[in-house]
């Protein structure tokens, strides 16, 4: 059934490492043509390419901050000029940006973390619907966090809000779009080793969530991919839309 993404015009943000990363080697790897958007690991980025290229895929390479709004508007609208349109837009940049306890938020902390988190999806969906509609139709899928339900761990209150956001975004997107035969959905991975996880928890912190986790391990990138595929995926997910598909070995059974 995942024959119907051969060909699909794909735009990843934040695709350069963990599950940006190997969602776009997947979905070259199933024929779409993928635009991998980083802003500062261009390294990876190019790594992620030419893995893609390597497997015979297509794939293209763009920069851009899409946490400024004219910025995320400009990769999205230069994604689709080099994809001759767009099917599929997956907002996934964002990150904790700093662990902070409410009472030590400074302005620019919390400029910071909306603006990546919120604005960046906010600001690329508004581009990429009208080329959706040009399209005829396709789909956003919307990267959200288990802490959008359960408010995150130590010092992550703004960016469990901030995936709060992005939850309920996805839920009005999709009313909002279901008549241009846009679908709206988010993935909610739970704790994934990731960069950001390499990043911003201890192994103290990690031993503490592992332990909440009922299949007993922290997951991994390519454990979160087949949600995105699937969403993607009008022949697998034609009749979904507005849901939060929760990725997390049982952490959370909402």
């Amino acid at each position: 059934m995942l024959n119907d993404l051969k060909g699909k015009r794909v735009l990843i943000t934040g695709a350069s490492t963990g599950i940006g990363a190997a969602t776009a080697v997947e979905f070259g790897r199933l024929g779409s043509h993928v635009v991998v958007h980083y802003n500062s690991s261009e390294d990876d980025a190019k790594a992620v390419v030419e893995a893609i290229r390597k497997a015979g895929g297509k794939a293209d390479l763009l920069k851009g901050d899409v946490s400024v709004s004219a910025e995320a508007i400009r990769v999205v609208n230069e994604a689709a000029g080099i994809l001759g349109g767009l099917d599929v837009l997956i907002n996934n940049a964002g990150a904790l940006v700093q662990r902070s306890p409410v009472t030590d938020i400074t302005d620019e902390l919390f400029d910071r973390v909306i603006d990546l988190n919120v604005r960046s999806v906010v600001m690329a969906s508004k581009a990429a619907v009208p080329h959706l509609r040009k399209a005829g139709g396709g789909a956003i899928i919307n990267t959200s966090s288990i802490a959008a339900r359960n408010g995150g761990g130590p010092g992550a209150g703004l960016y469990a809000s901030a995936k709060a956001f992005v939850s309920n975004l996805t839920r009005n997107m999709a009313k909002e779009y279901a008549a241009d035969n846009i679908r709206v959905n988010a993935v909610a991975p739970g704790v994934i080793m990731t960069p950001f996880h390499q990043r911003f928890s201890t192994p103290e912190m990690l031993e503490a969530m592992r332990k909440t986790i009922v299949m007993g391990r922290i997951g991994e990138p390519q454990e979160c991919v087949g949600a995105y595929v699937f969403l993607a995926s009008p022949a697998m997910s034609g009749y979904i839309t507005g849901q939060v598909i929760e990725v997390n070995g049982g952490q959370l059974m909402p």
